[in-house]
């Protein structure tokens, strides 16, 4: 057992990508900080990886994350200046194809008249109609980031990020009592009642309730109708990946923190924080070794997970109740999702539909009718796995980016929703979950019987496959019960609640502990957000007055760049 301690003035337990963004500034700010990674790579959820080196030697995956659309809604890209180490954002468009069995499909473009005019194609009120929706959720998005990219409780930090666009979009959404009250109520009404009261056609309400779904819930959630802003940001700010896929991102990052003098160790397993007369001086792994931290603890992994390394009495010593609240307060569902990824020797061919290879651009969603996606989604918060007819998300980023394959070869990543725990099935297979290798690929089978009454030629041209059970990617990942959101994503439990309202604002009632990572507002996705407001929580708790002033002298260049430009 290792006894040697080494002292910095952070630790930050977790390298995924919202830990790297909050090392960044914090190394910029002067700090000295260390990043301690359980995996054998940096990323956390956001990785590009050869996983099949044997099968597919050259052929590189997105073992998680895919689509970014919400990190340009944030400053992190342009204040880190990620483009000088590496990153290179490639922009979808075509942003969505889904077809539907009747023979129609959705075609969504960056670009709002292009997916009009497609829509129009079958329902000419349904395309007006879209284009009503989508301009009402842009304005929307346009009045609610300003509080995503701040600390929940800095009213101050919120007020400074809007412009006179910003404040106009506000006003237009709920700049009057009726408009607050139209606002309210449509958000706390599902995807499905939104998506019933503006639409007629199926073969468009199926991926737009597709889209919504992928906050975690099925489209007939209550206080869940933001769902249905996912295909509106497609539009604007736009779908990205980055070239050589979302990994690119870590790279980058990694670049930065290291370029800045911070450092990063791999297979680094915290086992212990340790916690002195109230404050946390340091984490121990579990190979015994100690890293103290003069000035903080910042945890990139979940609040729960995070808690259960602490010493309980330290816990109860800080905040009586916040052990019991972790543990029964905090919800999630079950929900998680079983991966599939193919290597494959042609793209995929969606010959009954038209088929062109810049469909395939951005993504394709396998959703038949509402009623499919929302057996997709309410199956697995019972248990149950819905394989019976799966409806997937798919992506071929290859079409847009080849440097992911070997010359005239492709990749599809493939994401089915599936529960954690199958009903059951309770204390079998991998971690108890019920989940076995056989079950895994017998379910795979189903996934891929299912994108071949669309596209035969994925069991022709497949040269290999990786799949990769709930069990699997929770323990690869870290999370609970596979949930890469941390935590769910309901309404209940985002902004002032997220994880809970009395550590919501990136500290905990132990002192020198912090919070970021998807588990913290806005939630989860690549954006990079939780990981720069965590930072600015801890430079104002380091430097009040200071952080003060810089947060002032950002605001007015933002305000003013705004009225001149």
């Amino acid at each position: 057992m290792q006894s040697t301690k080494q002292t910095y003035d952070v630790l930050v337990i977790g390298a995924g990508h919202n830990g790297l963004v909050c090392a960044a500034y914090l190394l910029k700010a002067g700090y000295k900080v260390l990043l301690l990674e359980r995996r054998s790579v940096p990323g956390g959820a956001a990785t590009t990886e050869e996983a099949m080196p044997k099968e597919a030697p050259g052929f590189k995956f997105n073992l998680c994350a895919i689509d970014h659309e919400f990190i340009h809604l944030a400053p992190v890209v342009e204040e880190l200046e990620l483009t000088k180490y590496g990153l290179e954002y490639l922009f979808c468009d075509p942003v969505v194809f889904c077809p539907h069995p009747d023979g129609k499909y959705f075609l969504g473009h960056r670009s709002l008249e292009k997916t009009c005019a497609e829509i129009a194609r079958y329902s000419p009120r349904d395309a007006r109609k879209y284009a009503e929706f989508t301009e009402y959720w842009q304005r929307v998005i346009h009045a609610m980031t300003p509080m995503f990219n701040a600390p929940p409780r800095s009213l101050i930090n919120i007020a400074g990020n809007y412009d006179p666009g910003k404040i106009k979009d506000l006003l237009s959404v709920v700049g009057s009592t009726h408009k607050a009250l139209d606002f309210v109520r449509t958000m706390l009404s599902s995807a499905e009642d939104l998506l019933n009261e503006w639409f007629d056609s199926e073969f468009l309400k199926a991926p737009l309730a597709r889209l919504a779904a992928e906050m975690g819930v099925p489209p007939s959630q209550k206080n869940l109708g933001i769902g249905t802003i996912m295909m509106a940001l497609r539009h604007n700010p736009g779908m990205a990946r980055p070239k050589g896929g979302t990994g690119a991102l870590t790279e980058a990052l990694v670049k930065l923190v290291q370029a800045l003098g911070g450092e990063i160790l791999t297979e680094q397993s915290v086992k212990q924080v340790l916690v002195d007369n109230g404050r946390a001086i340091g984490v121990r792994t579990t190979t015994g070794q100690e890293y103290r931290a003069e000035k903080g603890v910042i945890s990139n992994i979940d609040a729960q997970r995070l808690f259960s390394l602490i010493d309980r009495s330290d816990v109860d010593a800080a905040d009586p109740n916040l052990g019991e609240r972790l543990e029964r307060r905090i919800v999630n569902n079950n929900e998680t999702i079983l991966k599939v990824d193919l290597a494959m020797s042609e793209p995929l061919k969606f010959e009954r539909y038209n088929h062109q290879d810049e469909y395939l651009i951005g993504s394709v969603l396998i959703a038949d009718s509402m009623r499919h996606v929302e057996i997709a989604h309410s199956d697995p918060a019972m248990g149950r796995i819905p394989d019976a007819d799966p409806s997937l998300y798919v992506v071929q980023p290859t079409t847009l980016d080849p440097t992911m394959a070997p010359a005239g070869m492709h990749t599809v990543w493939i994401e089915f929703f599936a529960p954690y725990t199958i009903a059951g099935l309770e204390g079998t297979g991998d971690r108890g979950t019920g989940w076995t290798d056989t079950l895994k690929h017998q379910v795979a089978d189903r996934v891929i019987d299912k994108l071949a009454e669309y596209a035969p030629n994925v069991k022709t041209a497949t040269i290999a496959r990786r799949v990769e059970s709930p069990a699997e990617l929770g323990d690869r990942l870290g999370t609970l019960k596979g949930n890469y959101y941390h935590i769910d994503m309901t309404l209940e439990q985002m902004v002032f609640f997220r994880p809970l309202p009395e550590i919501a604002n990136y500290k905990t009632p132990i002192d020198g502990l912090y919070l970021t990572g998807a588990g913290t507002h806005p939630g989860g996705s690549i954006s990079g957000m939780p990981g720069r407001n965590c930072a600015r929580v801890f430079l104002h708790t380091q430097q009040p007055i200071a952080q003060a002033f810089r947060d002032a002298k950002s605001s007015l260049e933002s305000a003013a760049k705004h009225l001149m430009g």
